[in-house]
């Protein structure tokens, strides 16, 4: 991803409603995409397991589906769109970093003029050792603002030269890998992280023009199974120099691997019309993507925070003979399982700040 590790804790989020449409306009596709996509983030940062990004790489489908929505809100003046991300994405961060800096405040942390990226995360905000589990996950914050702020003039340049365009998104990552190194500081780690997902969001704005349904089957298969390949053939050839075939650390491999994937992906839905509507059969499932979906900020903030608090909770539960004799408290499972029930209930306690900041009538659940 960037050239910070993301270790335990890289990947996902896209807000419901981020296309700014009603219920009607949903699409369940897509939705489940985005659950599938944050169920994955919160197992792997509790299990970290190095093969998750090849089975599903996340943060790629995140970034398309993200990409796909702003094309759609650019039908409205730019600076509206910008307006209405950032008021949908701000006053849930702001909730979380009230608890995170204070907690932090508290533990002898002192900032310095660098606070100001808790207000709006151009960069990467500061923080203290003993709370970089809980604010590491920024970094996607920070990615996708600058995603937002560059996407007019993109598609722009986009709409001028379609397919040459997306073909180039990749060039930028390996400029970075092969002839110049950025910086290690919120400059060069935010381009890189820019570069690593620079095609996925022009894809987005790809499937919402129309420009992937137009592309012939076998170059488009052709095309992303090459980047498959490259992607995965760099993880692994270069695996003892980055100790780990973890795409996550390993920027080009992300790049190139999430570019094939979430191709295949989005072309499936563009050519195929792959469709998902018949989830609403399955009122329990379709309820819990609807749920994923409209709380999906509150989710991706909150489940590092869930998962180290699930931690001291279980050994308490050792301090009980009954639990310590039948339930599983040695076991990874039995910590994710604490985990998404904290998560609940921070879904509880605090999503309702995602419909305050929607502009709509808050609820526990949606």
């Amino acid at each position: 991803m960037g050239a910070h590790s993301k270790g335990a804790v890289r990947t996902v989020r896209t807000v419901r409603g981020e296309g700014d449409a009603g219920p009607a306009a949903r699409d369940r596709y897509f939705d489940t995409l985005r659950a599938l996509a944050l169920v994955r983030v919160v197992a792997y940062h509790a299990f970290g397991w190095a093969w998750a990004g090849l089975v599903f790489p996340a943060m790629g489908v995140m970034f398309g589906l993200a990409g796909t929505l702003m094309a759609r809100s650019l039908r409205r003046p730019a600076g509206a769109v910008i307006r209405s991300r950032l008021r949908r994405l701000l006053p849930p961060f702001w909730c979380w970093g009230l608890f995170v800096v204070g907690a932090m405040l508290v533990r002898g942390w002192m900032p310095g003029w660098q606070l100001v990226y808790w207000v709006v995360p151009l960069g990467d905000p500061p923080g203290s050792a003993w709370g970089e589990q809980a604010w590491e996950i920024l970094w996607y914050l920070r990615t996708y603002l600058w995603f937002v702020l560059l996407s007019p003039p993109l598609l722009r340049l986009f709409r001028l030269a379609p397919v040459p365009v997306l073909l180039l998104s990749l060039a930028p990552i390996v400029v970075l890998q092969f002839l110049w190194q950025p910086p290690d500081n919120r400059f060069g780690t935010g381009l890189l992280d820019l570069a690593t997902y620079l095609f996925c969001w022009v894809l987005g704005f790809a499937h919402r023009d129309g420009v992937l349904a137009r592309l012939k089957p076998l170059p488009v298969v052709v095309l992303s199974l090459t980047a498959l390949a490259c992607g995965a053939w760099y993880a692994f050839a270069h695996r003892a120099e980055y100790g780990t075939y973890d795409l996550d650390d390993i920027p080009i491999a992300q790049a190139f691997w999430s570019a094939g994937f979430v191709t295949l992906l989005m072309y499936s839905k563009a050519r195929i019309g792959v469709d998902f509507s018949g989830l609403v059969r399955l009122r329990r499932l379709d309820r819990l993507v609807t749920v994923f979906n409209a709380r999906a900020v509150t989710v991706y903030l909150w489940h590092e925070l869930a998962l180290v608090l699930a931690v001291p909770l279980i050994d308490r539960l050792w301090d009980v003979p009954a639990f310590e004799a039948y339930l599983p408290l040695e076991s990874q499972w039995f910590l994710l399982g604490v985990g998404w029930v904290l998560i609940a209930v921070f879904v509880l306690l605090f999503g309702w700040v995602e419909d305050v900041a929607a502009r709509k009538r808050a609820r526990l659940l949606p």
